[in-house]
């Protein structure tokens, strides 16, 4: 009995201190996560949104709160010390896991910059080409809301990719709504 006991002693003294280790682990390394992500994946994809943004948009983010209490990060984008463009990342499910998309809207006329794909899990050579130019460049300048073709909508799905192009379109579509009821407060904020 007395065997048990030291047992389950040291096995709960282990399980405590490895979930203290863990814990310690996620807060210290979190900070470090989030800058890897703004440098290499998000980075990238405001350049791909926003080539020719004469500040850095991603030192100049803010978080903004939704009426349901979301937290939503926008990305502002100046040319001429000017706000003409923002940015917001939302996902939606795509054939592999969710597809996330940072959506460029232009301030001035509530039509899209452009889209860049942030994350993905899509079938390689099939689901993947929605990164390729010949799918992203049907959103420049779209006028909102955007739909696929087949759905009335002025974007082509991809051959072979239908839930993959369906999910881009509706991450971009979900970012177009938080764009909507963000809009006077982040006009406000950055005017």
């Amino acid at each position: 009995m007395a065997s048990i006991v030291r047992m389950i002693l040291v096995l709960s003294l282990l399980c405590a201190s490895s979930g203290f280790i863990l814990s310690y682990l996620k807060m210290t390394t979190a900070g470090r996560i989030e800058e890897q992500v703004l440098t290499y994946v998000q980075g990238p994809a405001l350049a791909q949104v926003f080539p020719d943004a004469e500040n850095i948009p991603l030192v100049e983010r803010h978080v903004f709160t939704l009426p349901d209490g979301r937290n939503v990060t926008v990305f502002p984008a100046r040319r001429g010390g000017k706000l003409y463009g923002v940015a917001l990342e939302n996902s939606a499910p795509g054939f592999g896991g969710d597809i996330s998309v940072l959506t460029g809207f232009d301030a001035t006329r509530d039509a899209l910059v452009g889209i860049g794909i942030t994350t993905m899990k899509e079938t390689p050579g099939i689901g993947t080409q929605v990164t390729n130019a010949s799918f992203t460049d049907q959103f420049r300048g779209a006028a909102l809301p955007v739909g696929l073709s087949s759905d009335g909508g002025g974007i082509d799905a991809i051959s072979g990719a239908t839930i993959s192009s369906s999910g881009v379109v509706s991450a971009v579509a979900k970012a177009s709504q938080d764009y909507a009821q963000l809009k006077d407060q982040i006009l406000a904020f950055w005017q």
